[in-house]
């Protein structure tokens, strides 16, 4: 296995050394008809183009429009406030260490009216002290959720109370999707641009 360097102005995706990116974008005329069609449908959707977890899905092109269009209904057509959809992006990117999604949605989070206290605190693994009563609804449900594989009673009421129940089965979907994506990426080593300070590997 061969080391390589991530490019420039870009975060590492995973801390194993000899570090290498396992499954980069293939060459264009490597492609093949189902994975052109793929490409071009995420070009022409609301993502403007193939990056992110759509590169090493881009091995499995049927699979890639499928996860694709589950990602397009959670991120632009849930019933949740965006703001929570993305502090609870961030939840999960933090819990599997996933620099991409951390740096392509810890400014969505700021732009959305996420506290920037908050993001730094969930960044290192702290629990953020000052939360609006949805996010801490969110934040508790997500990170019962991510440790427990469920959630308790006053989790789920609390979260049930704030979403409704479209919404806490949207959140759960929520959670699960990014937690997939982002292992795609953790296994193929996917790097992200910096936009934000990198998730530090765990512990400190």
């Amino acid at each position: 296995m061969s080391t390589e360097s991530s490019p420039a102005g870009a975060a590492r995706q995973g801390f194993s050394e000899p570090w290498r990116e396992r499954l980069p974008m293939p060459e264009a005329a490597s492609l093949n008809e189902a994975q052109r069609a793929a490409a071009d449908a995420l070009v022409a959707g609301p993502r403007k183009g193939v990056y992110g977890p759509f590169l090493p899905l881009l091995r499995s092109p049927e699979l890639l429009e499928r996860v694709a269009g589950l990602g397009e209904l959670l991120r632009f057509r849930s019933v949740l406030d965006i703001r929570i959809r993305e502090l609870v992006t961030c939840a999960v990117a933090r819990h599997v260490g996933n620099q991409f999604e951390w740096q392509m949605h810890a400014p969505l989070a700021i732009a959305a009216g996420v506290d920037p206290n908050t993001l730094d605190a969930i960044r290192v693994g702290a629990r953020p002290r000052t939360l609006a009563a949805d996010e801490e609804a969110a934040l508790d449900f997500t990170r019962e959720l991510l440790h427990t594989h469920g959630t308790s009673e006053p989790a789920y009421a609390a979260a049930a109370s704030r979403f409704g129940e479209q919404g806490l089965v949207e959140v759960t979907t929520l959670i699960g999707y990014f937690v997939m994506v982002s292992w795609v990426m953790n296994v193929a080593h996917t790097p992200a641009r910096t936009q934000a300070p990198a998730l530090p590997a765990f512990p400190q």
